[in-house]
Formats: structure tokens, sequence, C-alpha cells
């Protein structure tokens, strides 16, 4: 990452604590007015009249630089990604990766491999390295392999041999 790219990424963050929460007029007083913002349209609304003690409203002055807009705070690029495919034509040092919380963890892990092996980084990995290597450990045992140390018994073998992964 640039320095003018780590400069910007601090203005914005500058900005965004200065940014005030742009809430919908006397949201905070009525119940069933919700927050979410909408423009006043009142004939005698202050926060229409734009006076000082009306609501802020969203201006031109509170967007953060072009350059970048819609990066993640660490200055990559966000890209969701489901199978290795996904990974063809990404760069690791402008793409950090948010892998899809619809894969289990039996695809999941060879994926993280895979993509650490590149170089990418994982935005949503959620556990720690020692974790993963347990899980892989956990992944790696097979049912032929329980069967020969005789923890199961032949109708619970013949259960998860029918199961269908």
């Amino acid at each position: 990452m640039t320095r003018k790219k780590e400069s910007l990424i601090e203005l914005r963050k500058k900005m965004k604590k200065k940014r005030p929460d742009f809430k919908r007029v006397e949201s905070w007083r009525y119940k069933r007015v919700k927050g979410s913002w909408r423009k006043a349209r009142g004939i005698d609304s202050q926060t229409r009249q734009k006076t000082k003690s009306g609501v802020k409203s969203p201006n031109v002055g509170y967007r953060t630089p072009k350059k970048i807009r819609g990066l993640h705070p660490s200055g990559y690029e966000e890209v969701r990604v489901i199978t290795k495919d996904d990974l063809e034509g990404l760069n690791p040092k402008k793409h950090a990766l948010k892998i899809s919380s619809r894969l289990g963890a039996r695809k999941r892990i060879p994926l993280i491999d895979y993509a650490q092996k590149r170089g990418f980084k994982i935005l949503n990995l959620g556990i720690s390295q020692r974790e993963l290597e347990e899980l892989e450990k956990m992944l790696e045992t097979s049912v032929p392999e329980l069967a020969d140390e005789e923890l199961l018994d032949e109708d619970e073998l013949e259960e998860l041999e029918d199961f269908d992964y």
C-alpha cells in the first residue's frame, strides 16, 4: 500500500469521527418514526431550512476521498470467495478475501490453505492458526480409520457409510 493511500485512509478515519449520525427528524421523540434518514419536507421544518437548531443533513462535504471509496479499512478491496476458481485473476496486494458463510469446515479449510499459500489476506477467518490445524486433523480422520481403532460398532459404521455428505 502506498503512502498516499495510507494517508487517505487516515483522513477517512478522522472524517468518519466528525461525521454526525444522520437521523430522521424527531425519530428520537416518537417510537413510530424510525431512525433512518429521510429528507425533511415540511413547510416550517428547521431541518429543511437549515437553521442552526435543525438536524444535520447529508451533504457533499461528508463523502470520503474518491480513491479509497469502498475499500476495507485495511486498504484492500474486499472480494467474496466461494471456490478456488474465484481466486483466479485476483492480486494478493490489492484484494482481501471474505470467505462465504455458506461454506462448511470441510470445504473452507482447503480454500483457506490455498489462499494463504498464494499470499491473500483473509478478513473473516474467525479462528486462530492453532484452531485451524486442530480442525484439519479432525477432518483428516476418516470413517475407515475409526473402524480400525474399534471406536465404532458395526451398526454405527454402516450408518456413517450410508450418510450422504
